[in-house]
C-alpha cells in the first residue's frame, strides 16, 4: 500500500472536505495516477490541455505564465495542497500556464473523465469536487483583491502567515513576481525597509 497516497487523500480531502466517508476516500485513491518528477521539470508545458487536478505528495510546484517576456509565478503548491489550471481543466482547451517543479515531487493526477464519472456516482465526491472548485474561485478573488487593494508589505506579510513554507523552501525571484514586486522590492520588504 502507498502510504504516501493514502497521507496525500486525507491532507487534500480534510482542507475541502473533511467529513468525506472512508469510502469516499478509498474511491479517490484507487482512481488517482503516481507522477514523480526531479527539481526543475515542467510538468505541464504551455499549450497542453490539464487533464487532470494534481494532489501534491511531496516536493513544490509552481504555476507561472509569461507577461511581457518575464515569468510571473501564479501558484505555488505543496506538501497536502491541490494545483489545477482551471480554464483548461474546465472548459478543455490549451493552458497558457506551465507548471514546474521547484522540488523533487510526488504528485498524483485525479483525471477529468474519472472525476466526473465519480461525480455522478457518489455525492459525496460530487461535494468535494464542488468544495475545490469554489476554494479555487475564493482564492483567485482573494488574490486579486490583494493586488488591487494590499501594500507590498502586507502583500508579504499575508503569505508570511499563511504560507510561511513558500517563504522557506521558494527562490526569492518567484517568490517577488508571485507577489507583483521585482525581487529589489522584496529585498527591501524583507529587511524592513518598506
Amino acid at each position: 500500500m502507498d502510504t504516501l497516497l493514502r497521507e496525500t487523500v486525507d491532507a487534500v480531502v480534510n482542507s475541502r472536505f473533511p467529513e468525506m466517508s472512508l469510502e469516499g476516500r478509498r474511491q479517490i485513491e484507487k482512481i488517482l495516477i503516481r507522477k514523480e518528477y526531479p527539481k526543475g521539470v515542467i510538468a505541464l508545458k504551455e499549450g497542453a490541455i490539464a487533464n487532470e487536478i494534481v494532489f501534491v505528495g511531496k516536493g513544490m510546484l509552481r504555476q507561472y505564465y509569461y507577461k511581457n517576456g518575464k515569468d510571473v509565478t501564479e501558484h505555488f503548491s505543496y506538501e497536502g495542497c491541490i494545483l489545477m489550471c482551471i480554464e483548461s481543466f474546465l472548459k478543455r482547451v490549451p493552458t497558457r500556464l506551465m507548471v514546474e517543479t521547484l522540488e523533487p515531487v510526488v504528485i498524483y493526477l485525479f483525471p477529468y473523465d474519472e472525476i466526473q464519472k465519480l461525480t455522478q456516482e457518489n455525492w459525496e465526491i460530487n461535494m468535494f469536487y464542488r468544495k475545490i472548485l469554489e476554494y479555487s474561485l475564493i482564492v483567485s478573488q482573494i488574490k486579486a483583491d490583494s493586488w488591487r487593494f494590499e501594500t507590498a508589505r502586507e502583500r508579504y506579510n499575508l503569505l508570511l502567515e499563511q504560507h510561511p513554507e513558500i517563504i522557506k523552501r521558494a527562490p526569492l525571484a518567484n517568490i517577488a513576481s508571485y507577489l507583483l514586486m521585482t525581487p529589489e522590492t522584496l529585498s527591501r520588504v524583507r529587511s524592513g525597509v518598506l
